[in-house]
């Protein structure tokens, strides 16, 4: 009499790749063969790396229904080597009849779930390494490298090693002045850049199901900053009704949450009892709460980046800054992560609100984040909503460069030093 044993439970990150190399069931570990749903690239990653090797291999696109090209590190183009490289990616998007190029209307990271190009289900690679931001949409979505890039391309499929997950439990909820840069910032400081390397993080709990889809979105992009592959989220009615607005249709949440799989190591957290982190130069993992850094002296306060730009980010800086100025001396820059949450803080009237406090508003790019555009000044105490923080990577290699959230960046321009958002707000 034989007896049925009962099916492994397994975790997100492995039901996504079973899905993606047409599999029941994948071990962690294992090494399979994924169909590709979606690959992304921008003006920096993108056609002047990729034009080339085509070319001399004589190959083809895939399936052009499946590349998105987005112009976001280079523009606006500034000087000949930024025109130069734009002008490569305009050339070849037009050469090759691509029909989803997106010119200098936001991040990459940010424009792809906005355009409506993610959803749950889906196996995607970018040419960045922030591009795990799809995880938060239930789609497993990692960066890779020119050559990788390459493969996609032609073929359509990428080979992946199915990795290990870490999942971060999050009880409670945030309370006011708190964000999901918070908890990353937390989490880095505690495992490191390297914590997560070459696996999956899982971010759950009731913490994580009360953000918002933008908040959740800082969450998995920042996973790259633990040293992960994929940072994911189950999808469920917020990712429904966020895509939803966006024109996407999604399916039923279906079978995504995965709190019983045996392939997981959880670490458990509590929102409720966390405070404003920093993270000091030259790391994210340079973390530590606010009051550690009280009193230290800021030139310019950033607001700018995939992680802290969104329409959430614009609108917690305008709480802290509606109705007042940033302390003199300070410089405080504001570069929406897309038109479209710019447009959205503009009839909010959040976007005003921070020109009143003093606000430049830059374009809606990558720009400082990624050493291009803004103006860093050499030697400055710069406080910055980017996600990282390496030596020279703001364009400066002398300017320090602490990391916060929007509301931390905003009290401390507010008093011209690095501040914990809930004094202001009290």
């Amino acid at each position: 009499m034989s007896s049925t044993q009962p099916e492994p439970a397994r975790t997100l990150a492995q039901k996504l790749i079973a899905k993606a190399a047409g599999k029941h069931h994948v071990a962690v570990g294992e090494i399979v063969n994924c169909r590709v749903d979606l690959a992304m690239f921008h003006d920096s990653s993108g056609p002047r790396r990729l034009k080339p090797m085509l070319e001399e291999l004589g190959a083809t696109i895939w399936d052009k229904s499946r590349v998105v090209l987005v112009m976001d590190h280079y523009v606006p183009e500034q000087d000949d080597e930024s025109r130069k490289i734009v002008r490569i990616a305009r050339d070849w998007a037009r050469e090759q009849d691509l029909p989803h190029v997106y010119d200098s209307i936001g991040i990459c990271h940010v424009v792809l779930p906005q355009k409506g190009h993610i959803r749950p289900g889906m196996f995607c690679v970018g040419g960045d390494s922030h591009s795990p931001t799809g995880g938060a949409f239930g789609a497993y979505m990692f960066g890779i490298g020119s050559t990788e890039m390459l493969g996609v391309v032609v073929t359509g499929e990428l080979w992946v090693r199915v990795p290990q997950t870490l999942r971060m439990q999050w009880h409670n909820r945030l309370p006011t002045g708190l964000t999901a840069k918070d908890m990353m910032l937390h989490m880095i400081g505690r495992f490191g850049m390297n914590g997560g390397q070459y696996q999956a993080v899982e971010f759950c709990g009731s913490a994580v199901q009360a953000l918002s889809m933008p908040e959740r979105m800082t969450l998995s992009n920042m996973s790259a900053e633990m040293g992960a592959q994929a940072g994911l989220i189950a999808p469920d009615a917020t990712t429904r009704d966020w895509l939803a607005q966006a024109g996407v249709i999604m399916d039923e949440t279906g079978d995504w949450y995965t709190d019983d799989a045996a392939d997981a190591q959880t670490f458990t957290f509590d929102a409720a009892t966390l405070v404003p982190q920093v993270a000091a130069p030259h790391s994210p993992a340079n973390a530590g709460a606010v009051t550690e850094f009280s009193k230290v002296p800021v030139q310019v306060a950033y607001i700018g980046a995939c992680t802290g730009a969104k329409l959430d980010d614009l609108r917690a800086a305008a709480s802290v800054l509606r109705g007042q100025h940033v302390a003199a001396g300070v410089q405080l820059m504001v570069a929406p992560a897309s038109l479209h949450d710019q447009d959205l803080a503009e009839r909010e009237g959040v976007m005003q609100v921070l020109r009143d406090a003093g606000a430049q508003v830059l374009a809606t790019a990558c720009g400082a984040c990624s050493g291009y555009g803004g103006s860093i000044p050499d030697g400055a105490h710069v406080i910055a909503t980017t996600a990282r923080n390496f030596k020279g990577r703001m364009g400066s290699a002398t300017a320090q460069v602490f990391l916060a959230s929007p509301y931390t960046v905003a009290a401390s321009a507010l008093r011209g030093s690095i501040s914990d958002p809930r004094e202001v707000m009290a």
